[in-house]
């Protein structure tokens, strides 16, 4: 027996079945889903390694708040790597009245060491192997709209007027992300000193780039570890490879999970499909015994049937992921300073082994019967093998999932929890399926049937009743469908606007950082003069956590979070006599309750000045009351010990401090100011007049900034709704599959009740009734499914939980919608064939 031969034929002449349409388009989807971000993935990845020393700038980068000495870049130098200075800040750039906050990149003559910066000077975009020279400035095109200047126009940047000699098209270590929002611009470092920028307290980043072999860096681990434990953060392309984001990062992961979950819900419906296939194949397989084929021939034939079917799909499904990579990758060009590579051939390989995964997970176990179909059943229609336990499908299923799981996410114990969790919730909806239907058909029950609506609502739930278990089973998977439509909402609706939605109409609107102490009362004079609201001068000062009990930090805070960015940068402290607006004690007692205004007054018995540390630090490093920090400010330090933990509100747009200080602990350091105001748009004029008398202070403009976040969450959200389509393209499979494979039992009973006098009318509200009413209950049990998981998601948001009462009113209605609907259109053509013809199914249910 030619198996492979056998099998095509088979399959060519199945292809006309709805259980075989819908395991096709089940796993189409499911392959173009994962292939989909499988190739968009693979190819960022690709492009970060082949690029990353481009994107960081060097193969090391070193860089503090403050200015490297000389002898730094000669024993670098004397290794064997080339420098380059840069300088990062943050300041207003004027052009006649028009000003604007922009990032400044101050480089050196011998910017850039890798790649090219492509600029516009008025001859079109060309690659320079340099940066600006002195007297001038490249800005960004952004900027330039915003300045209205163009090329050879005038900019002050601080005390110094600069002249534009090009636009920016792309920098080859621009980062992406929420951290390049600020519009550029780039001047030569030999212009730094005459802007007058760089003053005590400024916030400035100092950088040294450096290129050489991975040896010449292996040769300088010692020294590299001493400026470690001296606070300079460094930078290794070896195993600090750079991100685009924070954003496009979580990004990567819902979009593997929506793949997956893509997968789930198409391995739910070829599960349900396999069923109906299984059955119509029964009488084949009977038949195929009396020709001799053994159980082994069985199993191989329809094996090879249906890894046919799954080597089409995957490729139809790696067409479409391809196309699909395609459209993700245009939704978030705004995130990628990189040119990616072509897709390889990888994702692929990898759609195809999803493909035969879930055949194998979620088909193989029903796919046994036909193994065990005895050649008696030809003659003895009733001599069905037995059908494998439901448990027994669930178990390999999650077995094969949980696999694919470990294998996308790359992380055990992630793929482990996933699927316990699942598999916790699949029993617990088991257990409320089984009531919800108890409770419906009680209260069908006592309906009166006086009407004709009414019988065929009783008859509907009867049919419900008389199929429990399958009822059952199409009730789990039409709610998990439900809830991801669900989720879906709520992820587009409150997950990525409640949290403006919730902002007053009075939140700060601007920053000024930079403020001297000698500037301090005139800037305060001019923001009341025209603020609405402002939350007060803070004085900051910034210094780099080295020692916890004496200790240095990373003996002492757990291992997990020895990495934490609180030990590799200058933290900003502040001082202040009462506990800030937004701020609450939650351990200990504020330094000032007592009414004690200054450090000296607050200090405790054994000398020690008390701090106030945010809850969440604490809670990373592992800090607790009576913990003593040293915090080292340039060539000075001071301790502190923790008298009370706060906790903070992020979303007030006030100047927010991890540690804050009695007054008079830090008055002696080098210190500015920050403060926050909201300003009307009349508000102009006093920006323009406090960037004349103060053109040191810099102005951030945080309703230009939150644009740009809408802007790139949009972005991020139509790449997320996007995927997510996909997610719900599987969802409709699993309805179809499911609706499919009761067909011929609703065709054979329907048969029967028009033999005994039932008309077509009463067929098809009966039939709508018994569709409505799984689909009410699929909605109910959907909400509430989708409410718990978004309480897990407002969670890892961080935003305040609430019920969506409007999804718990309109999904149980949209399910009876969707689900009657489909179903009164799947079971129209069972209703107009002959009842002899739908008599002729009992065989195959």
């Amino acid at each position: 027996m030619n198996l492979i031969a056998l099998s095509l034929k088979g399959l060519r002449r199945d292809l006309r079945a709805s259980d075989v349409r819908a395991l096709f388009v089940a796993l189409a989807l499911a392959v173009a889903a994962t292939t989909m971000i499988g190739f968009f993935l693979d190819r960022l990845d690709r492009g970060l390694t082949r690029q990353a020393g481009q994107l960081l700038g060097g193969d090391l980068v070193l860089e503090q708040g403050q200015a490297f000495d000389d002898e730094l870049r000669q024993t670098l130098r004397q290794a064997g790597l080339e420098l380059s200075d840069q300088v990062d800040l943050v300041s207003m750039v004027s052009q006649a009245d028009a000003f604007q906050p922009a990032g400044l990149k101050v480089v050196d003559d011998h910017y850039p060491l890798y790649g090219q910066v492509r600029v516009d000077r008025g001859n079109g975009i060309e690659g320079l192997a340099h940066g600006p020279p002195p007297g001038s400035a490249w800005i960004a095109p952004r900027l330039a709209q915003l300045l209205d200047a163009g090329i050879g126009d005038t900019v002050q940047v601080g005390s110094l007027s600069l002249t534009v000699a090009g636009l920016i098209e792309r920098e080859p270590d621009q980062q992406g992300g929420f951290s390049g929002l600020a519009p550029r611009i780039m001047l030569n470092l030999q212009d730094l000193g005459a802007t007058g920028l760089v003053r005590p307290g400024s916030r400035i980043e100092y950088e040294i780039l450096a290129a050489g072999p991975p040896a010449a860096i292996d040769g300088l681990e010692s020294r590299l570890d001493a400026l470690r434990d001296a606070g300079v953060e460094i930078r290794d392309v070896r195993v600090d490879r750079p991100s685009l984001g924070r954003s496009l990062d979580r990004a990567q992961k819902y979009l593997s999970l929506a793949g997956l979950a893509a997968v789930l819900l198409a391995g739910v419906a070829v599960a349900m499909a396999t069923r109906r296939y299984v059955d119509r194949h029964l009488d084949t397989a009977a038949l195929l015994r009396c020709f001799g084929a053994s159980q082994r021939q069985l199993g191989q034939l329809f094996a090879w049937q249906l890894a046919w079917l799954g080597l089409v799909a995957a490729a139809v499904g790696a067409l479409l992921g391809l196309a699909g990579q395609a459209a993700l990758l245009a939704l978030l060009t705004r995130f990628l300073p990189l040119e990616l590579p072509p897709p390889g051939g990888m994702p692929w390989l990898m759609g195809v082994l999803t493909a035969l995964a879930v055949l194998v997970g979620f088909a193989g176990p029903t796919l046994l019967r036909l193994k065990r179909v005895s050649a008696l059943k030809v003659l003895r229609r009733e001599l069905d093998p037995i059908p494998a336990s439901g448990w027994v499908v669930v178990a390999v299923a999650s077995l094969v999932f949980g696999a694919l799981l470990w294998l996308y996410s790359g992380d055990p114990l992630l793929s482990v929890g996933i699927l316990l969790g699942g598999l916790v919730a699949l029993v617990v909806l088991w257990g409320l399926g089984q009531l919800m239907l108890t409770l419906l058909l009680a209260v069908l029950a006592r309906l009166p049937q006086r009407s004709q609506q009414g019988r065929a609502w009783q008859l509907g739930g009867r049919q419900l009743a008389r199929r429990r278990t399958a009822s059952l089973g199409q009730l789990l998977a039409f709610s998990v469908t439900f809830a991801a439509m669900a989720i879906i909402a709520l992820v587009r609706g409150d997950l990525l606007t409640t949290w403006q939605a919730q902002l007053p109409a009075d939140t700060p609107n601007y920053f000024a950082i930079n403020i001297q102490p000698q500037e301090r009362d005139g800037v305060e004079s001019l923001i009341d003069s025209a603020a609405d609201t402002t939350s007060g001068l803070y004085p900051m000062v910034r210094g780099r956590l080295t020692a916890i009990d004496g200790e240095p930090p990373q003996q002492q805070v757990p291992e997990a979070h020895r990495t934490d960015g609180a030990l590799r940068r200058d933290l900003n402290l502040t001082w202040r006599a009462t506990l800030p607006e937004g701020n609450r004690i939650t351990e200990g007692a504020w330094f000032g309750s007592d009414g004690a205004a200054d450090a000296g007054s607050a200090m405790a018995s054994d000398g020690s000045v008390p701090i106030s540390v945010e809850e969440e630090l604490a809670g990373r490093l592992g800090l607790s009351l009576g913990d003593e920090l040293t915090f080292t400010i340039g060539s000075d330090s001071v301790t502190g010990r923790i008298t009370s933990l706060r906790h903070l509100d992020w979303e007030s747009f006030q100047p927010n401090f991890f540690i804050i200080f009695p007054p008079g602990a830090l008055d002696g350091f080098g210190h500015s100011y920050i403060t926050s105001f909201h300003l009307p748009d009349a508000g102009d004029e006093m920006l323009g007049e406090m960037v004349r008398q103060y053109p040191g202070v810099s102005v951030l403009n945080v309703e230009a900034l939150l644009e740009q976040v809408r802007g790139i969450l949009g972005q991020v959200t139509r790449a997320i709704e996007f995927v997510l389509g996909f997610v719900l393209l599987a969802g409709i499979s699993v309805l179809y599959a499911a609706l499919t494979a009761s067909r011929p039992a609703r065709a054979h009973e329907g048969a029967l009740l028009r033999v005994f006098g039932a008309g077509n009318r009463t067929l098809a509200r009966m039939q709508w009734a018994e569709f409505a009413l799984l689909g009410f209950a699929s909605g109910l049990l959907g909400a509430a499914l989708a409410e718990a998981s978004a309480l897990g998601i407002y969670g890892w948001l961080g935003l305040a939980p609430r019920m969506h009462w409007l999804m718990w009113g309109v999904m149980p209605l949209l399910g009876a919608a969707i689900v009657g609907g489909i179903g009164y259109l799947l079971s129209r053509s069972s209703r107009r064939q002959a009842p002899m013809a739908s008599l002729r199914l009992l065989g195959e249910t």
